[in-house]
């Protein structure tokens, strides 16, 4: 490795090192995530004082060998605006958290910067548009679930766990289930010992948060309730800590942007 370097990347988390710098971890899509030390950052005239969560930068790295330093850096691109709204911050908090847990040190997981740098873009938008509330919970969910597969842990959405059926939701049913079993998928039917049960409608909502826009009504409106939303969220978070054994401490921020939490109980009509 040279001893000068540009890095271009997104900074997800940002500590105090020493008396006046900062230890910063940016995600690359060249380095996976990478640990550098911004000298003197935290001094207001700083001219690394930029250097904080949610911004992406441009930087000029030196160092042969432990921790590299940053000598300088322009700012590309900063999501400051998302701070304007508890949920959106949220949002952006807990897939920044998200990544830390996917993405190795040293080793870039190819496309999660991308999809990370979207769904930021997609919570500036709410901000901007001033949106609807539910916006910044339906990107969230939507983008952990995206960011699930890219790091190699994805929901297995496509057959049931145990019988190799398709996951085909039979949408007006209402009587129809589905079971998580974090250990193994989902298994068609309520299945006891399971974490979470869906419903037709729920199961398929989840299943086109794989496609790249948020399901939505031909009038354009979001798809699914709070509470559907809600449960989704709390979905994700079980599959997250049984595969990557961590939880994302931002999702219950944005639960309480909600009202609280989501019932483990089925869904009624």
């Amino acid at each position: 490795m040279s001893p000068e370097q540009r890095l271009e990347g997104l900074v997800l988390r940002s500590t105090p090192l020493g008396e006046s710098d900062r230890l910063l971890t940016l995600l690359s899509a060249g380095e996976g995530l990478t640990r550098l030390a911004a000298p003197g950052a935290r001094k207001p005239k700083s001219a690394l004082a930029a250097a904080v969560p949610l911004a992406l930068l441009s930087l000029q790295v030196g160092g042969r060998s432990g921790l590299r330093r940053v000598r300088q850096l322009q700012v590309l691109h900063n999501f400051s605006v998302l701070a304007e709204r508890l949920e959106t911050l949220a949002a952006a908090q807990g897939l920044a958290e998200l990544c830390l847990q996917l993405v190795p040190s040293g080793a870039p997981v190819e496309g999660v910067l991308d999809d990370l740098l979207l769904q930021l873009n997609r919570l500036e938008t709410v901000v901007k548009e001033r949106q609807e509330h539910l916006e910044a919970l339906a990107i969230a969910v939507q983008g952990s679930v995206q960011l699930l597969a890219l790091g190699g842990y994805a929901l297995p959405l496509a057959s049931c766990a145990r019988s190799a059926a398709p996951l085909d939701p039979p949408l007006g049913n209402w009587d129809w289930r589905c079971s998580l079993l974090p250990s193994e998928g989902f298994v068609i039917g309520a299945v006891a010992g399971a974490q979470l049960v869906l419903n037709a409608s729920e199961l398929a909502l989840l299943q086109r948060l794989l496609r790249p826009a948020l399901p939505r009504t031909r009038q354009g409106a979001l798809m699914g309730p709070a509470r559907v939303w809600l449960r989704l969220l709390q979905l994700v978070e079980i599959w997250s800590r049984e595969h990557l054994s961590r939880s994302v401490r931002s999702w219950r921020l944005l639960r309480g942007c909600y009202g609280g939490g989501a019932s483990s109980e089925p869904a009624s009509r």
